[in-house]
């Protein structure tokens, strides 16, 4: 077995571990709460505490919360883990209050459980953390890692082990076989030896991990250094130097036997599409129920202010680049949907009064709730353009059609940070781009509710929309 699969398998078994302890102590927090407050166990209870088990693990997985924390920050984590037990509390507590069998259950028994355990479910993280901060200190948990070239690529590796002391990685040094003229000017202080050291050294055992940082040119200086490494335990990495920051949810993946590096592709596949679809039935259901009072109001306000539809419905571009029909409120007099459409500007005689308040407050997407529950879109993405807008801005901005690898959103990363509206000249385009790009490269459903969040304090309104 290499030592990456004997790797796969130890942080298979560290989250195995911290689920389980976490479904222990869920399960220990409930019967804790029983017993305190003298209720006797029952079918309902047992039932309750089955339905917030799955809830809660749905939650953690949506949330990445058994993600590996080793470059992440601590607070992160906590405070990712008291979301997941929030919206378990707001969910149980709701369905059942929905399903009129909260009177069969005592109160204080339920909130004493969900604050026991969010209590006790941080205090062994806490008590973790504070063993393995003991043991860094102590000198053990170490892993000595080393770099193979002397590349910015190296460098930046490098200046990141040193800022992330979490990691638990001690660094050994550079190693390159290059003339100090060959290296650019690269601070060669740094090099503790040349590649045949650097794998005497992980021959002894005295590297865990090494870094290969070479130019991807040097590939047969590459298979060499592998193949050297072949006989030993060590790590072995390439970090390569090219398209790094582009690479679009970049994995390992195989045909057959033959093995593949993934450029461009959705983050959301597989369980992830799921959580994502299941948020956006349920939310976007939930919304449309809440506000069809406020869709009404909207329709008749359309209907009294000036003759036409109250839906407009406009061709965008959906998933992989797929036409799609997008249902707006009707906000101008016109309803273009030709193959040139020209952004609304400030003043536009074409918006209705009804309308311009509309588009304002971003209420004429509301509709759009429909094009989610039918698959269309996604509460959180990249805005859907135009089609017109999308044939002129793919061939002057370059990686244009990525964001056409997850469903289009009524909201997205760009829109909360204030890169929606009119997008008069190209730089204003690009940088709604470089939002949505990021969205799409740091994808989780964690970052979906935070957008959601933010959307309802400050992306409903901006300066550039007219």
């Amino acid at each position: 077995m290499d030592a990456q699969k004997t790797l796969n398998i130890v942080n298979d078994s560290y989250t195995f571990l911290y689920r389980l302890i976490d479904i222990l102590i869920i399960i220990i927090s409930f019967n804790a709460s029983l017993f305190l407050y003298g209720v006797g166990f029952s079918k309902d209870y047992l039932l309750v505490l089955i339905f917030t088990l799955l809830v809660y693990s749905y939650l953690s997985e949506s949330f990445q919360l058994y993600r590996s924390w080793r470059v992440g920050k601590f607070s992160r984590m906590i405070g990712s883990l008291f979301l997941v037990k929030l919206f378990s509390f707001f969910i149980v507590a709701s369905s059942l209050f929905l399903l009129k069998e909260s009177e069969s259950f005592s109160r204080i028994v339920i909130v004493g459980w969900f604050s026991l355990s969010i209590l006790m479910l941080m205090a062994w993280r806490f008590i973790a953390k504070w063993i393995k901060s003991m043991r860094r200190r102590s000198g053990l948990g170490f892993q000595n890692v080393a770099i193979v070239g002397l590349t910015h690529t190296g460098i930046h590796l490098y200046r990141e082990i040193s800022k992330h002391y979490e990691l638990g990685f001690k660094f050994i040094g550079f190693f390159d076989d290059r003339e100090p003229k060959r290296l650019g000017g690269m601070q060669t202080s740094l090099i503790e030896g040349d590649v045949n050291e650097a794998v005497a050294l992980a021959k002894s055992g005295n590297i865990q991990k090494l870094y290969i940082c070479l130019p991807m040119l040097a590939e047969k200086r590459i298979a060499d250094i592998i193949e050297q490494l072949g006989n030993t335990t060590v790590d072995v990495l390439i970090t390569p130097d090219f398209l790094l920051k582009n690479l679009m949810q970049a994995r390992i993946g195989s045909v057959g036997e033959v093995d593949t590096i993934s450029v461009f592709e959705s983050p959301v596949n597989g369980m992830k599409r799921f959580y994502k679809r299941s948020f956006d039935i349920l939310f976007s259901f939930t919304a449309l129920l809440a506000l069809s009072p406020v869709l009404m109001v909207i329709a008749m306000a359309i209907k009294l202010n000036s003759p036409g539809a109250v839906i407009f419905k406009q061709h965008r571009y959906g998933l992989d680049g797929r036409q799609i029909k997008v249902w707006k409120f009707r906000s101008m007099t016109v309803t273009e949907n030709s193959a040139v459409v020209t952004q609304a500007t400030k003043g536009d005689a074409r918006i209705t009064r009804v309308g311009a308040f509309l588009r304002k407050t971003s209420l004429d997407e509301l509709p759009q709730f429909f094009n989610v529950l039918c698959g269309d879109m996604s509460v959180v993405g990249p805005r859907p353009h135009a089609v017109s807008h999308n044939e002129e801005y793919r061939s002057l901005i370059t990686y244009y059609m990525l964001r056409h690898k997850v469903l289009p959103g009524i909201t997205g990363w760009a829109q909360v940070n204030g890169w929606r509206g009119e997008t008069e000249t190209l730089d204003k385009m690009e940088k709604r781009i470089e939002f949505d790009l990021a969205y799409i490269r740091n994808w989780s459903l964690w970052w979906d509710v935070k957008i959601v969040v933010m959307t309802v304090f400050k992306g409903f309104v901006g300066k550039n929309v007219y």
